[in-house]
């Protein structure tokens, strides 16, 4: 039994552990059909690269800049977690998808006042070598096959040079760099005064979305949208199986990994009073009718932009009317902060509109005894312990997109055309709160779309994903 247990032990990934045979070795190489890939060409999101990082260029002119795409995150042992870019890395790169691999890093290289862009990736493992079959991090036999230099050059149109040459590259050069990410980065690029300032180029580049992006933002809707239709399908299943919550997760990821990248963040299956907790992503709890379910969830397609979707839905298929009359509060709440949406008026001023109907609503069912504009001052603010969060934040490669934006860019700033942004207001009721009647504790509901800010207005790009109480209950006969 001993024996047996240290032959597992060795691992699928360390059969070659121990260098092969000279023979072996070259009977490795010996036997193979050349395997060009033909046909290569660019993806439509190239062209909107070039213009990113003509104008990344303008901003850091004669200084080096470096933007790694990360390493493996790991999970356990030799397994990792699935593999993304950094988000910065794949918006100046246009690499995306299954074409994205650990450890790759772009060099924005001064050349006269602009600069050439050089792309270090790990190529494809060719057969005249043998690390196509011991290299298990990146060998072809291990992790498929990938992009020559010459090949990732044809797709992404700029210098590619094999991620092997990086090292002697950056050795004894000045650079801005995004630091934390890449082990050789971090140890060849000092520190630069001006990394902070990249990391902040880097992130409030994305406020105002191209043509591309906008596409992309709807395509990640649409996707999404499918996903919550095969959500609303599978609720019976979920109301006969314990932990029902999970059948729910189960059902929007599928549609995620089938016609997207991934989930851009982890779904939120809140049924009953789970709704009421903002974070809830343990998704076990049982479905049950009579309850709501809150599904916050999100497709991320291939080229990592996200939808952030919120719908509350009756398990029944039917709203009570309890629970429909705190829909109808939320869903104008909503609607006022949706309205507010326009170029030139200050990001804040969506929460405002949001919290305001809110505030007014839990005035007029007499669960707050002061007035409007006791209630609203900033010093009191009472409404908040049901409301609990801001209803707007931005929206494209990451969930919570331009993190690194400064205030007055982003939250203290004003809407521009071309952002994309959530609003999302919510109430929620714990099950212990007293100072509402019995009818209404439990009750968690956020409804949460996502909007285009337009010079005139706005865009409601989630608006076919059925909000109104009625359209809900609509959408889940058809779907029943």
């Amino acid at each position: 039994m001993e024996n047996s247990d240290k032959a597992l032990d060795t691992g699928a990934k360390r059969v070659y552990d121990v260098a092969p045979s000279e023979m072996f070795g070259e009977f490795m190489k010996t036997g193979w059909a050349p395997t060009p890939l033909e046909g290569i060409t660019q993806d439509e999101v190239i062209a909107y690269c070039v213009n990113r990082r003509t104008e990344l260029s303008a901003a850091f002119s004669g200084l080096r800049i470096v933007l790694p795409s990360g390493g493996p995150k790991q999970r356990s042992n030799d397994c990792d977690y699935q593999y993304r870019p950094h988000s910065a890395f794949a918006y100046y790169t246009g690499v995306q998808g299954v074409e994205a691999h650990p450890d790759s890093v772009l060099v924005m290289e001064p050349s006269g006042e602009n600069h050439t862009p050089i792309l270090f990736i790990n190529p494809r493992s060719t057969r005249d070598t043998d690390a196509f079959y011991r290299d298990a991090k990146n060998g072809e036999l291990w992790v498929g096959r990938r992009f020559t230099t010459d090949e990732a050059s044809q797709r992404y149109g700029i210098d590619v040079r094999p991620i092997s040459e990086l090292e002697v590259f950056l050795k004894g050069g000045v650079a801005a760099a995004l630091h934390g990410y890449d082990e050789v980065v971090d140890t060849k690029v000092k520190k630069h005064p001006r990394d902070e300032e990249l990391i902040n180029f880097v992130s409030v580049a994305r406020l105002i979305k191209d043509d591309y992006e906008i596409r992309e933002m709807q395509k990640a809707v649409d996707a999404t949208h499918r996903g919550f239709s095969d959500v609303i399908r599978v609720l019976p299943a979920a109301t006969q199986t314990p932990r029902g919550e999970r059948v729910v997760e189960a059902a929007f990821f599928g549609r995620a990994r089938v016609e997207g990248n991934d989930l851009g963040y982890s779904t939120i299956a809140a049924s009953g009073s789970h709704a009421c907790i903002l974070h809830w992503t343990r998704n076990d709890g049982d479905v049950r009718n009579g309850d709501l379910l809150l599904l916050d969830a999100g497709v991320e397609v291939d080229s990592y932009y996200t939808a952030d979707i919120t719908r509350t839905l009756p398990i029944s298929g039917k709203f009570s009317p309890a629970q429909r009359a705190l829909y109808m509060l939320v869903y104008e709440s909503q609607k006022a902060g949706i309205e507010a949406i326009k170029a030139g008026v200050p990001f804040l001023e969506i929460n405002r509109a949001s919290h305001t109907v809110l505030a007014q609503g839990l005035i007029d069912m007499g669960i707050i005894k002061m007035s409007l504009e006791e209630v609203m001052d900033p010093a009191v603010g009472i409404h908040k312990r049901w409301t609990l969060h801001g209803v707007s934040h931005m929206l494209g490669m990451d969930v919570h997109d331009c993190a690194h934006a400064r205030a007055e860019q982003y939250r203290d700033g004003v809407l521009e055309a071309g952002m994309i942004l959530t609003v999302e207001p919510g109430l929620y009721i714990q099950l212990d709160d007293e100072l509402f009647p019995a009818e209404y504790r439990g009750i968690g509901i956020r409804i949460e779309d996502d909007v285009l800010v337009t010079e005139t207005g706005y865009i409601n790009l989630s608006e076919n994903i059925p909000h109104h109480p009625d359209e809900i209950e609509k959408w889940m006969a058809s779907l029943r």
